[in-house]
């Protein structure tokens, strides 16, 4: 079964942020897509496709940043999906696992909105950010960033 155009998009998006790639990442949003995000980030939430796309290219450039998909669900009956992910923060040698819901654009297919949850609040004393006593290892859940080839060009 060939997988669902949102979730196509999603990975899309994923490997644009992983590259830093501004073009393939505002091609995965409307123009006026928002991303919003729990307290405690400056100038949230961001607003329009090209503020999204510069501030993941910061985060790679300043934090080290790369992120890796752990599970993604499609709404059968609207556009909508949601996902699990790790955010890499290679620089800070820490990281943040969470869930972001997304809102699709009916007509072009892009992703309008974005709702960041963090599965903890950031704690500063701690290395990864995650779920406490959750078997992250034995659910197969990533353990260390993947490599990619255009992330290392940045």
């Amino acid at each position: 079964m060939a997988e669902h155009k949102h979730a196509l998009t999603i990975r899309r998006y994923f490997d644009a942020c992983n590259e830093a790639d501004y073009d393939k990442l505002v091609s995965c949003f409307t123009e006026d897509a928002v991303h919003y995000f729990p307290d405690g980030l400056p100038d949230i939430p961001w607003r329009t496709a090209d503020t999204i796309a510069r501030k993941w290219q910061w985060c790679v450039e300043n934090l080290g940043s790369q992120w890796t998909i752990e599970k993604i669900l499609v709404s059968h009956d609207s556009d909508e999906a949601v996902i699990e992910w790790t955010h890499w923060k290679g620089k800070l040698g820490t990281a943040l696992r969470g869930d972001e819901w997304y809102i699709f654009d009916k007509e072009s297919g892009l992703i309008k909105e974005i709702r960041a949850y963090y599965a903890s609040p950031a704690d500063k004393n701690v290395t990864i950010n995650e779920l406490v006593s959750f078997d992250y290892a034995g659910r197969g859940y990533h353990l260390e960033p993947l490599t990619h080839s255009k992330a290392k060009e940045v």
